[in-house]
């Protein structure tokens, strides 16, 4: 129960604003459970509980692994904790890019996707701008694949991980490889306050054309944001497998969840209600981070790969409300400090 217990309270000191209420629902208290398919959520929390020590995580990732019940063994060992703070819940998506791409420098594709060099500080380094204009990164051999869009580089960093296809039928796919330090700024937010869109206008597709359509403008409505995410090679994965996460494991479509760790333990199961034109009621895994997902009730929803997801990921922007699922024992005792 410590680990739970010190992030709430790391939580609350880093913030400066204590979570405003932790309360302890019943299972009919969440919309939908009797419905939900708890067998394919159950095969989701076990391929990231292995990984998870702490309390009783261990002997609940043990049992289930013999379970033949699943939503029987959720009701058994878990009980559903909301968890909330002054901050309004906020649901959106994120999801694999497909692209193209090149292994060399050519005329259509001179985009770097860099690694992380060695020597970079473990503290904030240079930022986005700095790090692309300066040529601090050029000639060291860290580019691992080379992209046409800025844009398309742009978006990937947001994502964290991808696939790049190759002319020659080869493909290869990234994922997070380190970061510079800085905290993400959103550009979409940046075009709303100079009053280019309206907040129901901007998407992902929205924003694409207007860097396109204004280039050197466009170049430094990138650099707002100076959060700049590097690359590894990712090799182990079979192509049927979903990107790898937070805990180093494959993301599910629609099952895999990124929240804020400093509040919901990775791992854990989540009971997400979320509203909007297409509503979920499902319960899904905490197996994700990202850097702008942070509070008690935020958190990004994995929907796949490729542009059908990125089109659906890009459209959600919803409200409703996630219900943590925490052994018994924690549940309790987090009520309790509550």
């Amino acid at each position: 129960m410590k680990r739970v217990l010190s992030a709430v309270a790391v939580f609350a000191m880093t913030t400066g604003s204590a979570l405003s209420d932790v309360q302890l629902l019943d299972w009919s208290d969440l919309n939908g459970w009797d419905s939900d398919d708890h067998d394919v959520a159950a095969d989701v929390f076990q391929s990231t509980c292995m990984d998870m020590k702490d309390g009783d995580w261990r002997a609940i990732c043990e049992h289930a692994k013999t379970q033949t019940n699943a939503r029987q063994f959720f009701e058994t060992f878990f009980r559903p904790v909301v968890i909330t703070d002054n901050e309004p819940p906020l649901f959106t998506g994120y999801y694999e890019p497909e692209l193209t791409g090149s292994r060399i420098k050519t005329n259509r594709y001179k985009v770097p996707l860099h690694q992380r060099p060695d020597d970079a500080p473990d503290g904030p380094w240079l930022t986005r701008a700095e790090l692309e204009e300066t040529g601090v990164l050029e000639n060291r051999g860290l580019e691992i694949a080379w992209l046409e869009d800025p844009v398309d580089k742009f978006f990937l960093q947001v994502q964290g991980s991808g696939r790049i296809a190759f002319q020659d039928g080869d493909s290869l796919r990234v994922g997070y490889g380190g970061k510079n330090g800085h905290k993400y700024r959103s550009i979409g937010k940046e075009l709303i306050r100079r009053g280019i869109f309206e907040p129901h206008q901007v998407s992902a597709a929205v924003i694409r054309n207007w860097v396109n359509e204004n280039p050197e403008e466009g170049r430094r409505l990138l650099h707002h944001n100076p959060s700049y995410v590097f690359f590894r090679k990712v090799t182990r994965l079979s192509p049927n497998q979903g990107p790898l996460g937070a805990m180093n494991r494959p993301l599910t479509a629609g099952r895999t969840l990124a929240v804020d760790p400093s509040i919901v333990p990775l791992g854990a199961p989540v009971w997400l209600e979320k509203n909007g034109a297409d509503p979920i009621r499902r319960l899904m895994v905490a197996q994700d981070t990202g850097s702008a997902v942070k509070g008690a009730q935020r958190a990004d929803i994995f929907y796949g790969t490729g542009d059908e997801a990125g089109s659906i990921a890009g459209r959600i922007r919803d409200t409703g409300r996630m219900v943590v699922l925490l052994p018994i024992a924690d549940a309790l005792a987090l009520v309790d400090q509550g």
